[in-house]
């Protein structure tokens, strides 16, 4: 069995519009970190989410290690892909630590209750996660950057061997910027798959082993950042709004620095 998350001409439309998802086909490897990067509205966010198994596609085929992803029960489907969201749709009244505690749902059966291996993981993913601290507060009391740490510690718990993460530093700070994408870094070396959306194509560059780049509801181009973080890539989608660099440190080869620019 060929162990595996792959998209296989994938076309999703939300009811009564034109495709947002337009025959895309990507796969994400375990041990490999994998961001989506493309415009607003290029269908990032809405493939993350039919490959988490949220959205049933129009046509094409979702599969891991050689399962379709629709075929999955509730449960199974848990321990396999965890989702971190951009945000909550709505904020629960719980304490940190038991929504956190949520995440283990694919390890609990009906009739059991959590254990020390469950309470386990919940303290490692809030440390993991760097929201220890936070562990009594309330969702509600916490600003938008530590709920989303504590969105990603949840899908920690989950000990999913995929991990699809959308956006995760968009109201994090540079310091907690580095900090989310060196642990999601950890984590694919550890032999997960993770498959990041994100429009910071320095990080992404810093930190991806692959980068797919997504335009109308298809990829355009997948390689390595040295191979898409071009001008030549970049700006027949985005247009010529960045400059371009490099950077290397003492053990690692040159990666691209790309930054948005306001050409005069």
């Amino acid at each position: 069995m060929v162990k595996q998350l792959k998209c296989e001409g994938v076309t999703y439309s939300y009811p009564g519009g034109a495709p947002v998802v337009d025959g895309a086909s990507l796969t994400v490897e375990p041990g490999e970190l994998l961001c989506i990067i493309g415009p607003n509205g290029a269908g990032k966010s809405t493939l993350l989410k039919s490959m988490a198994g949220l959205l049933s596609v129009d046509e094409g085929a979702i599969t891991v290690d050689g399962l379709a992803v629709s075929s999955l029960g509730p449960r199974e489907r848990a321990r396999t892909l965890a989702l971190v969201p951009q945000f909550l749709d709505a904020i629960p009244p719980l304490s940190v630590g038991n929504f956190v505690m949520g995440g283990r749902y694919g390890h609990l059966d009906s009739w059991r209750r959590a254990d020390a291996a469950d309470c386990e993981a919940v303290t490692g993913a809030l440390l993991a996660a760097h929201v220890t601290e936070l562990g009594e507060r309330l969702l509600g009391e916490l600003s938008g950057g530590q709920r989303q740490r504590v969105l990603i510690a949840r899908a920690l718990a989950q000990a999913a061997g995929y991990l699809l993460v959308d956006e995760p530093t968009s109201s994090l700070d540079p310091e907690h910027q580095l900090g989310v994408f060196s642990l999601l870094r950890e984590l694919a070396e550890s032999g997960r798959g993770v498959c990041v959306v994100t429009h910071d194509l320095t990080l992404a560059s810093q930190f991806a082993d692959k980068v797919a780049l997504m335009q109308s509801g298809s990829f355009v181009a997948v390689g390595t950042p040295a191979e898409l973080l071009t001008a030549e890539v970049l700006e027949p989608v985005y247009g010529a709004h960045f400059r371009f660099d490099s950077w290397s440190s003492a053990d690692d080869e040159a990666r691209p620095v790309v930054v948005p620019w306001a050409l005069q």
